[in-house]
């Protein structure tokens, strides 16, 4: 994926957002969810993360401020984790934590190439 424009990039953290919070959802869901409580967290965490850091570009655009990093590395940092965690259900066959980890990858690499330009 390559991240070109704001537009991209504010399109891709709001599509991660919305799958970690559906994935959340999901996660409260399962049978034991007492296994799912740090992917939960994770996604909620991801979720408000790429929210907020969307709000802010969509006001700024790629001239974000000093804090554009800031904010870019968070949103990749937590994109990871929560993609490596629901990654990880869903090697077990958690359609939902597959679907997250999708987003949350495209959001980490979309945010790391906008580093390259912040």
């Amino acid at each position: 994926m390559t991240t070109s424009t704001p537009k991209d990039l504010i399109a891709a953290m709001q599509a991660c957002a919305d799958a970690c919070t559906m994935c959340a959802d999901a996660c409260l869901g399962e049978t034991d969810v007492q296994k799912m409580v740090n992917c939960i967290r994770l996604d909620l965490d991801c979720a408000d993360i790429c929210q907020a850091t969307a709000r802010i570009f969509a006001r700024k655009g790629m001239s974000a401020g000093p804090a554009a990093n800031a904010l870019l590395t968070a949103c990749a940092e937590a994109c990871k984790a929560c993609g490596d965690e629901c990654e990880a259900h869903g090697q077990h066959g958690m359609k939902h934590c597959q679907v997250c980890a999708e987003a949350c990858r495209r959001c980490e690499q979309a945010c790391r190439q906008a580093m390259q330009t912040a």
